[in-house]
């Protein structure tokens, strides 16, 4: 179980960090984002989480807020697997975590 609750941990984290990074390039970039080899790389990593995000959201939603959408959604399973992982820390012992 406490494998599970890293694993979901740190794919949240990993998902997370291109988030940001992909949004950070975005402002970066500007207009010529589509063109940056690395902003595309980025798009690559999080598009799976992306078009999960619009499957699951009503269609009124709109295109540019579901990149944010995704981002809370992450950030509430990221924090969720940190407490399942804290909780079964404290059950096993904190020696048998590490």
């Amino acid at each position: 179980m406490l494998l599970l609750a890293s694993s979901v941990k740190l794919i949240a984290e990993i998902a997370l960090l291109a988030l940001a990074g992909q949004w950070l390039l975005g402002l970066l970039a500007g207009s010529r984002r589509d063109q940056n080899l690395f902003y595309r790389l980025l798009q690559v990593l999080t598009n799976p989480f992306v078009k999960t995000v619009r499957f699951i959201t009503p269609r009124f939603v709109l295109d540019r807020h579901i990149p944010l959408a995704a981002f809370v959604l992450l950030a509430s399973i990221w924090l969720a697997a940190t407490v399942a992982k804290i909780n079964l820390c404290l059950q096993i012992g904190v020696q048998a975590c590490r």
